[in-house]
């Protein structure tokens, strides 16, 4: 059988054959605790019942687990072999009945990778939590099942934990005789089901709505966390987003919440945001905050939440049949989670962050090689695992914030109406959710998905501005065009800003229409006659899904008056047009950089600020003249331990240019400032440092050799925690020694030992664009060892491994020699497996529009 890799065709030829009618899983997990017996890895014994259909009596398939050991199976009362059945990944059922019962009996092994059963030991107290974390293919880590997300079945868990612990899944559960019992779940996926078990820290709280009928719905609300964040942990404001989103998505889904409980678990080295699990919601637990963080982090914590609500109804109740249409679930999650924070929560400004933040992330993966449409060609596992990207949630979230502007939010919202109701519980693919939208828009939703969800790329719109005699608008076009590898030209809902500067300075709109934009070029006709404007804003409100481009006029207002645009979304659209122009090499990055250092200190949304501070930080390191970056870096830390002194004592902002200020250091003057802070001979008046500033602080310092071992040893004493020895583990690995990143590299490449959080921790130590002489023997290196890791290890620590140790930092004159072994690797690896080229090629693209943009300056003079 061909491995742990389930391809599109064998999932549909199974499905085909069978449907399952139940799930019995029995887990026992006491052997998290205590001292390993034996060599090889811990194991827990999984016991799993499976009751399902065949369709075809006497035909054979597979069930699927990955696991060390299995000591029995069982299909209809006949036992079988196991080590005549079971390959490691596969077990094969041979002469199926028309109805059938599959026992499995497994000993599977807890992941030190967050693929699985991950068990965490705390350092803090030597406390022991466990979670499971599945999408897209691994439950069968933990149970024997049919992993593929259109076998939907009930599921009932019963888990032997540890005395004193506490253990959570789907349903609601009860510890009777020592062993925790949990009710059926409605049909779900395997992919969604969940255990949580430990010592830990539990909140309750309840949320209740009464209906127009007459009837009340009662959800139960509980929130968790390690026992060391406990007095971190705010879950009121967990809990008040939670029943504002339970709220709106009532008002608008009008279909009741159908999970029962609503838990939502805090759990340590998670390798993602959050996973839908119904009922039991997983969240990564640096979104409890050790120390000050800005209003941004707030937001994007209630984002996740509502994003991961939304799934309860797309992607939970209602479930693609294959990962070809995860943007089922994904797109919709992430336009519906910014949709609810505006609508429901104090974070009103949420499409600003949308616009700047998260379309960056779409905007970036739409133009690398492996970009795709986003209803995607998903053929395997492997390839699903990386099309979690910023094609499938950020560009469809963009594309659904286009639709709604095309056939009306009332027509949208009543469209999802019926798609939920008509496929409860049940697996759709993009044209049940295109019918329901045709029935309540009128539309040609076919036309719509052809030119939006099955082609790839991203069009850019530009205007053309023809003044009269008089000085007034003869004629306002917008230009669209295309990159020539991905030609297609699309319909925009579009509105079109006219801003000029009032008596006081203030850039602000004073005319403005909506368009629809189609083909090559588009007039505006009713913005003929008005006043000529000093810039032309096109996608003003952010209504489609595009590259923004100035004419000449509009690029001169902006080097000039930016700072000074009252309104502070379309300053967060031209703040991102302009870093789109600078990864394209049409804005030199010392011009950015000195945009920022110019207007930044006027940005009022902080996540702006912070977006920006991210840019120039990246303009500096990718995109800059290595010529120039010395220049440049001290350059951004003046200004930021400028405006980290001038902000507001104790503001956020202050707090953004700390951060800011840390990350740009190098001189030796500014390395004895933070040390200063850190001993307390320093102050800047209002700025707390805290624990997390403090490792903010020692970061830069040990890179620069200022911060020793023992001084990073000392500061893991005082913080001695799992989020401080991440934070050293990152510290140690950055020290400017080629010693240190030997060490790093054997660590992560040549060892499984780690963690992944520690994997991660390693490797952004590891990589520093400051070190690139100190990098640079690994190039070779890399690219001799990315195919084992690929084949020896999961598939989450090689996507870190090839995704973070790529040589991303050549010096200069190895940078060339750098992208000529890439393409000589991807050249004599054309067999090699296609997600670890799709890694590699895109790695490659990054490398080579950093070198164009230098080329760019370096011509520019």
């Amino acid at each position: 059988m061909p491995g742990e890799n389930l391809t599109r065709d064998e999932a549909r030829e199974r499905a085909a054959l069978l449907s399952v009618e139940g799930y019995d899983v029995s887990l026992d997990l006491r052997t998290a605790v205590g001292d390993e017996a034996g060599e090889g890895p811990r194991t827990f014994r999984s016991v799993t019942t499976i009751r399902f259909r065949s369709n075809e009596p006497g035909a054979a398939t597979f069930a699927d687990l990955i696991a060390p050991s299995v000591t029995a199976v069982s299909l209809n009362g006949r036992d079988l072999d196991p080590g005549a059945v079971f390959d490691g990944s596969r077990i094969l059922l041979e002469d199926l009945a028309a109805e059938n019962e599959l026992i499995v009996d497994a000993q599977c092994a807890y992941s030190r990778t967050g693929e699985g059963m991950h068990r965490f030991v705390d350092p803090e107290d030597g406390e022991v939590y466990l979670y499971t974390q599945y999408e897209p293919a691994d439950s069968r880590r933990v149970f024997a099942g049919f992993e593929q997300p259109d076998l939907k079945a009930p599921f009932r868990f019963e888990v032997r934990a540890p005395e004193g612990w506490t253990v959570w899944s789907n349903g609601v559960g009860e510890l009777t005789d020592g062993i925790w019992k949990f009710a059926e779940t409605k049909p779900i996926s395997t992919y969604i089901t969940c255990v949580t078990a430990g010592p830990y820290h539990y909140v309750t709280d309840s949320y209740s709505r009464t209906f127009p009928d007459g009837t009340t719905l009662e959800i139960p609300l509980g929130a968790l966390c390690r026992k060391g964040l406990a007095p971190y942990f705010d879950a009121d404001d967990v809990f008040l987003v939670t029943k504002q989103g339970l709220d709106f998505f009532h008002d608008h889904f009008d279909y009741p919440y159908p999970f029962g409980k609503y838990d939502q678990a805090f759990v340590p080295e998670y390798n993602l945001g959050a996973m839908e699990n119904p009922g039991l919601v997983t969240f990564r637990e640096e979104f409890i905050f050790r120390g000050k963080v800005t209003r941004a982090s707030y937001e994007g914590r209630a984002n996740v939440v509502l994003h991961e609500m939304a799934h309860m109804w797309f992607g939970d109740l209602v479930t693609m049949e294959w990962w070809d249409d995860l943007w089922l679930k994904e797109s919709f999650a992430d336009f519906m989670g910014a949709f609810a924070l505006v609508g429901a929560t104090r974070f009103s400004d949420g499409w600003i962050t949308f616009a700047n933040r998260r379309k960056a992330w779409a905007y970036r993966a739409d133009q690398l090689p492996s970009t795709h449409p986003i209803t995607a060609d998903i053929r395997d596992l492997q390839d699903a695992k990386l099309n979690f990207d910023g094609i499938t949630y950020a560009k469809g979230a963009s594309v659904l914030k286009q639709l709604v502007a095309y056939v009306g939010q009332d027509a949208f919202l009543e469209g999802a109406r019926r798609y939920f109701k008509r496929h409860a519980y049940g697996n759709t693919r993009l044209g049940d959710l295109l019918s329901a939208l045709a029935e309540t828009s009128g539309r040609d939703m076919g036309a719509w998905a052809r030119k939006w969800l099955q082609t790839a790329g991203v069009n850019s719109l530009t205007p053309q501005v023809l003044l009269n005699a008089e000085g007034r608008v003869d004629e306002l076009a917008v230009v669209q065009e295309a990159a020539e590898s991905h030609p297609e030209l699309r319909p925009h809902r579009v509105a079109v800003g006219l801003y000029r500067r009032s008596g006081s300075g203030a850039l602000e709109r004073y005319a403005r229409a909506e368009v629809d934009v189609d083909g090559p070029r588009t007039v505006v006709t009713e913005l003929a006659g008005a006043e000529a404007p000093e810039l032309v804003l096109v996608n003003d409100d952010d209504l489609t899904y595009c590259k923004i481009r100035f004419d000449e006029t509009s690029l001169a207002t902006l080097r000039e008056h930016l700072g000074h645009m009252t309104d502070p979304l379309a300053r967060a659209l031209c703040w991102s047009a302009l870093w789109n122009m600078t990864r394209d090499a049409l804005l030199l990055a010392p011009d950015f950089i000195d945009l920022v250092m110019t207007f930044g200190r006027r940005e009022s949304d902080i996540g702006v600020l912070q977006m920006l501070h991210a840019w120039a930080n990246s303009a500096l390191v990718h995109y800059a003249p290595p010529w120039w970056r010395q220049t440049g870096e001290k350059m951004l830390a003046h200004i930021a331990l400028r405006d980290l002194r001038g902000a507001a004592a104790g503001s956020e902002h202050q707090l953004a240019w700390a951060r800011f200020f840390a990350s740009v250091a190098s001189a030796p003057e500014d390395l004895a400032l933070l040390r200063g802070l850190l001993d307390g001979t320093e102050k800047v008046d209002g700025l707390e440092v805290d624990q997390e500033l403090r490792w903010a602080f020692l970061e830069p310092l040990a890179a620069h050799g200022v911060a020793d071992e023992s001084a990073l040893s000392a500061e893991l004493a005082r913080d001695d925690t799992a989020s401080g020895k991440r934070h050293q583990v990152r510290c140690l690995a950055a020290r400017p020694s080629a010693a240190v990143k030997a060490q790093a590299w054997a660590q992560v490449v040549e060892s499984d030992a780690l963690s992944n959080a520690l994997v991660e921790a390693t490797i952004a130590g590891f990589a520093r664009p400051s070190q690139r002489e100190l990098t640079a023997p690994y190039v070779s290196k890399y690219f001799e060892a990315i195919e084992r890791v690929w084949r020896d290890r999961s598939i989450q620590i090689g996507m870190d491994v090839v995704r973070g140790l790529f040589p991303s930092y050549p010096t200069e004159q190895d940078a060339q020699p750098t992208l000529d072994a890439t393409d000589a690797w991807l050249a004599a690896h054309e067999d090699a497996a296609p997600a670890l080229r799709r890694l590699v090629l895109e790695a490659r693209d990054d490398l080579a529009r950093a070198l164009r943009a230098q080329a760019a300056d370096s011509a520019a003079g």
